[in-house]
This record gives structure tokens, sequence and C-alpha cells, in this order.
């Protein structure tokens, strides 16, 4: 039987495997490379579309991940399995989804590549990334937020 401390700790062992697991898929497909986003946004231009398979291979495996995890309630490590359960789609998922692919355009980033791209140091992934953390500060101090 395991103590709370090493149930912690092997709980942030494995985020962080999964995180570095993440981090070097963003790597190796170029997602983390704005040029290369863009090049697969500029549909009438120099199209690049080999992100299509990238996007492609995650929601494939995505699919069989959620498949697999909703039939659990726990997971491996005996956590609660937290899935969504809420199919509305309202003003605020459409708002932010479009603020989302208006971010991603403009920058050819979006937060997970962005923290990635952060190690590399240049001006616009930091630039990014500090803009995506006002704009999270924003909405914990917001009457929107304090108002749930």
């Amino acid at each position: 039987m395991s103590t709370p401390a090493v149930k912690r700790r092997l709980e942030a062992a494995i985020a962080l495997l999964a995180g570095a697991l993440f981090a070097v898929g963003l790597l190796v497909s170029g997602m983390a490379n704005p040029a290369k986003v863009l090049g697969f946004l500029d549909v009438f231009g120099a199209w690049d579309p080999s992100l299509a398979l990238v996007m492609g291979g995650a929601l494939i495996v995505g699919a069989f991940g959620f498949a697999g995890a909703s039939k659990r309630a726990v997971s491996a490590l005996g956590l609660p399995m937290r899935l969504p359960t809420s199919r509305d789609i309202d003003s605020r998922l459409v708002l932010g989804s479009l603020a989302f692919g208006v971010g991603w355009g403009l920058a050819g980033l979006c937060p997970g590549p962005a923290l990635v791209a952060i190690a590399t140091g240049t001006p616009k992934a930091l630039m990014f990334a500090a803009s995506m953390l006002a704009g999270m500060a924003l909405f914990e101090i917001s009457p929107a937020r304090s108002s749930k």
C-alpha cells in the first residue's frame, strides 16, 4: 500500500512524463514551429498539408483514448476519471473557439506549442506566452468567473 506522499510523487512523475512526451511530439511534428503551422493554414498560397497527418493521427489516438477512458471509473493510478460531460454549445464555447482560431492563425502558435517554443527563447514565443498568461489572469479576475 502506498502512502499519499508516494502516490502524489508518482502522479507528478507520470504527468511530467506525459508532458515531456507531448512536447517531443510537438517538436518532431513541427507543431511548435509557427512558420510550419502558418504554411498549413495558408490553403490558398504555399499550402503545407503535412500537419493534417499529424492532426489526423492525434484524432485517431484521442478517439481510442477517450473510448477506453469512458469505460473506466478510475485511472490506472486509482484517480477518478474526470471526462467532460456537457455537450452544450453556448456562446462562451463559440467565442472561445473563435478567439483560439484567430490567435492560432495570426501567431501560428496555440498554448501547447507556445509552451514548448518558449524553450527556444524566440521573442514571438515569449510574447505569445506572456499574452496567454495575461489572458488567463484576466479571466480569473473577470466578473463572469467570480459569479460561478
